[in-house]
């Protein structure tokens, strides 16, 4: 599992003109999930994102997690995450799992950052969405649950 974790000042998903999910101050997350991630990796991946201090602290250094500034969760799929570039001109998507197999793991991995105490939206899995945000710092992280 693989997650684009990024701290920002609001964002929004929209998918056919219906916001889905909108939060301000907190973390988009970009989920994608490959064919032998578990549940277990959803619940792994939702603590390491919760307790990752990349807020800023007064004095101004990257030591307050999601959970002290109190901040809310918007988590999109993307099975592009596991887009090999790296020969030809089109990516081979093979590496991402199919939907029978991430989105339940997407929503483990929502409902586990929930039950650690984070208000979460969401985007619409498999959906044409556009996504819009605003990058704070910019920080941007890629966590996974696998070396």
């Amino acid at each position: 599992m693989r997650i684009v974790v990024q701290r920002i000042r609001n964002g929004q998903v929209t998918v056919e003109d219906d916001v889905t999910g909108t939060i301000r101050d907190g973390l988009l997350c970009l989920v994608g999930v490959t064919h032998e991630d578990t549940e277990e990796d959803a619940k792994y991946l939702a603590q390491k994102v919760v307790h990752l201090r990349i807020f800023e602290d007064e004095e101004g250094k990257m030591n307050r997690s999601l959970l002290d500034q109190g901040g809310a969760l918007l988590s999109v799929s993307q099975f592009t995450l596991y887009g090999d570039c790296r020969k030809g001109r089109r990516p081979n998507m093979m590496q991402a799992a199919p939907q029978a197999v991430a989105e339940p793991i997407w929503e483990a991995f929502n409902q586990a950052v929930e039950a650690e105490g984070v208000h979460v939206e969401v985007g619409r899995f498999g959906a044409m969405m556009d996504v819009t945000f605003t990058n704070v710092g910019p920080v941007t992280f890629i966590v996974e649950s696998k070396n």
